[in-house]
């Protein structure tokens, strides 16, 4: 579709709603609306939406609240565990204007980053967050309000940091109150560790379970989130633990050389590989499955993995 287009197909979706039946109906009032106090001001969204669009991070939040999805980005459609989920849902971005009015959708959600914004909500009413403004948490709180779910959110919280607790106390327990954890990734030829806000399962292991970070990672990634390092100097930035979020089809050679093999945590068995793919996000869904895995590395039998 040539993007001169777009501004027409855009006039006429909302000529469209005006002069049909469905939109009459709208005008007199009898599809509700609720008015969500965004970022960026007041926004009228569905008071019950059918067709929502996520252009970013938030796909397992609406899935968590029994949403329906009909746009994801291209993150949420790459993570295998949410493959059944989404095999119908169409991978989508914010510079594919035209698929997303194809998809009709009647709320849109992003990040605050997103290009496009204005013509975004000539198509439906469009929401972001600023990712990081609010903890990761009251995110799902907030999105629940958007959803008009708040209650079914706030419930999934209070239950979720009663579980997290009880499993951080069982972890602590058996490593040791002060035994530290890193959580390190490479992706795109670059080496990473994270704090304790940056998904891949920082947010469970260091806020909801309490788990201690090593003394250079607080230095280094605490502020940031998150903080680039040479496969030379991992060892100063392991802990006791070690959490290695691993895409496949990324090169790991790293963890063949005889520096990832020396790391204390490599040599006891206590580096815990995982799929990044699945571990990315941090919302109800992946923050249930991180907690569920934590506890089988950190408890369970299977003695961990040096690649």
């Amino acid at each position: 579709m040539k993007k001169w287009l777009i501004p027409i197909l855009l006039v006429s979706l909302m000529l469209a709603g005006a002069c049909s039946p469905q939109g009459k109906e709208e005008a007199k009032g009898s599809k509700k609306t609720i008015i969500y106090p965004s970022e960026n001001g007041p926004v009228e969204v569905p008071a019950d939406p059918k067709r929502v669009v996520v252009l970013s991070s938030f796909a397992g939040n609406v899935m968590a609240l029994d949403v329906n999805l009909v746009g994801v980005d291209s993150w949420s459609r790459m993570n295998p565990r949410w493959e059944k989920q989404l095999k119908n849902v169409p991978e989508v971005s914010d510079e594919n204007l035209e698929k997303i009015i194809e998809l009709n959708p009647d709320l849109i959600i992003g990040l605050s980053n997103i290009k496009n914004r204005d013509k975004l909500e000539k198509i439906a009413p469009t929401v972001t967050f600023t990712y990081g403004k609010l903890d990761y948490l009251q995110q799902h709180i907030e999105i629940g309000k958007l959803l008009n779910k708040e209650k079914e959110a706030t419930a999934w919280v209070e239950d979720f940091k009663k579980r997290a607790k009880k499993t951080g106390q069982e972890i602590k327990a058996r490593i040791g109150e002060d035994a530290t954890v890193s959580v390190i990734e490479n992706f795109d030829k670059q080496l990473y560790v994270f704090g304790t806000n940056w998904g891949r399962g920082t947010e469970v292991l260091y806020q909801a379970m309490e788990l201690n970070l090593p003394k250079k990672v607080k230095e280094k990634a605490l502020k940031s989130g998150y903080h680039a390092l040479s496969p030379e100097v991992l060892p100063q930035f392991a802990g006791d633990y070690l959490i290695v979020s691993k895409y496949d089809d990324t090169d790991n050679s790293y963890m063949k050389t005889k520096t990832y093999k020396s790391i204390p945590a490599v040599k006891k068995g206590r580096a815990f590989v995982v799929n990044a793919k699945e571990f990315y996000f941090n919302d109800p869904l992946t923050l249930d499955y991180q907690l569920e895995v934590f506890k089988e590395k950190f408890l369970g039998e299977s003695e961990g993995e040096d690649g």
